[in-house]
């Protein structure tokens, strides 16, 4: 049986909040550019992925979050089907995964902010200290959004996607001026080349089409969960998808795979659109567009890590404070704010001893082994649910993408 929902939580999501709160969680600045690193291959390779990872973790999810529709998402999923410690063996990696993740959202989003100012302030993108002020002050923000309420966090959520959708389409619009102006400056060969670089990338492409898994742990601040969530993981799969192949292709458009940066690759093709057609306001536009994204990104996952130590918490398998809710905002703050400060120490730690390229590098590795480890529970789950074609093929994938995410690129 499962252990009693708390009911502390207020239930304010709307199945239009879940549809956008997915896509923001899936849709992020970080896979794009570096899947158009690879060159055109990649966009066989998103197809790939989306047809035998993305689609299988729809049908698994979606079967899973209406059996269980509980506060804590995967978590619940792994302790009813495998036990008490594998649920909280999945809860633990998926959870550190998640603070690499976020800390890695927060050096992307400085990074990137820095070329709404102009020409003059681009060398700041890879500046250390410019970049950990700015992603401390980002992540104070959005830390202090979750403490005062979904009500209000999931406004920084739906607006983050709404720019995210407004970014895909001023990408793809400014591609199509620099296309018809100078044609396309990388040649588009679809075929798959391998080597170890490239391997390494496709487990970060795997991870970077995960996300649908956030708003389930939600579940007890939905409206009606059984519902919902299914339809939301449907609704949201077909806009992540397209908005990584699009954006990927724009970016092969305007700028050689050699040229563009893992780090702020999409902020770095709309510096150079803007060189190439003259039109200077194309750079801080999508600056601000990617700044406004990102936020909402880092607000999706400040929202689920910070409620899945309340849902262990509330199990009996934490210290009995992480399942406290706020008296006023009615929000298991002290999770929240735990994930808070593990966030802040990664932050810091990743600023030593290597060049911030290669930090960020490091980091995608890290959040890659962390976040699909526990899809392999996801898809088991599933498989146990009834949902064993789609769960066979996620299986296979999750298992590949883990073992290529060992092999560390050539600048780290």
């Amino acid at each position: 049986m499962s252990a009693p929902e708390p009911t502390a939580l207020k239930r304010e999501l709307t199945l239009r909040d879940l549809v956008l709160f997915s896509f923001v969680g899936v849709a992020g600045t970080r896979g794009a550019a570096m899947a158009a690193q690879m060159g055109p291959g990649s966009l066989t390779l998103w197809v790939l992925a989306t047809a035998f990872f993305f689609i299988p973790s729809a049908f698994a999810i979606a079967r899973l979050s209406a059996r269980y529709p509980e506060t804590g998402g995967l978590y619940v999923w792994t302790r009813e089907t495998f036990g008490e410690w594998h649920g909280f063996l999945c809860f633990w990696i998926y959870w550190l995964g998640l603070a690499f993740l976020f800390t890695s959202a927060l050096m992307s989003s400085a990074s990137m902010t820095v070329y709404a100012f102009g020409s003059r302030w681009v060398h700041l993108a890879e500046d250390r200290t410019f970049v950990f002020t700015l992603a401390m002050a980002a992540l104070v923000v959005t830390i202090g959004a979750n403490v005062a309420g979904i009500k209000f966090g999931k406004w920084l959520d739906n607006v983050g996607a709404a720019c995210t959708i407004a970014l895909c389409l001023a990408i793809a619009a400014t591609a199509a001026v620099v296309f018809a102006r100078q044609g396309s400056a990388t040649p588009f060969d679809l075929s798959l080349k391998w080597d170890w670089q490239r391997i390494n990338y496709f487990s970060q492409m795997a991870f970077a089409l995960t996300g649908l898994e956030l708003a389930p742990i939600l579940a007890g601040e939905i409206r009606n969960p059984e519902r919902d969530l299914p339809r939301s993981a449907f609704l949201a799969s077909p806009l992540g998808a397209g908005y990584y192949i699009i954006a990927t292709a724009a970016l092969l458009v305007i700028l050689p795979p050699d040229r563009i940066s893992p780090l702020h690759g999409l902020a770095q093709s709309a510096h150079a659109a803007s060189g190439f057609t003259g039109w200077g306001w194309i750079s801080p536009v999508t600056a601000v567009l990617l700044f406004i994204s990102s936020v909402g990104q880092l607000s999706t996952f400040g929202a689920s890590a910070g409620r899945l130590p309340y849902a262990v918490g509330a199990a009996g398998l934490l210290p009995p404070a992480l399942s406290k809710v706020h008296p006023r905002f009615h929000t298991p703050h002290v999770s929240i704010l735990l994930f808070g400060g593990l966030a802040a120490l990664f932050l810091a730690l990743v600023q030593m001893g290597e060049t911030l390229r290669a930090t960020y590098q490091i980091m995608t590795d890290m959040m890659a082994i962390g976040g699909l480890i526990p899809f392999l529970y996801i898809f088991l789950a599933g498989w146990r649910c009834g949902a064993r074609r789609s769960a066979a093929a996620g299986l296979v994938v999750t298992a590949i993408a883990v073992l290529c995410s060992v092999v560390p690129t050539a600048d780290v």
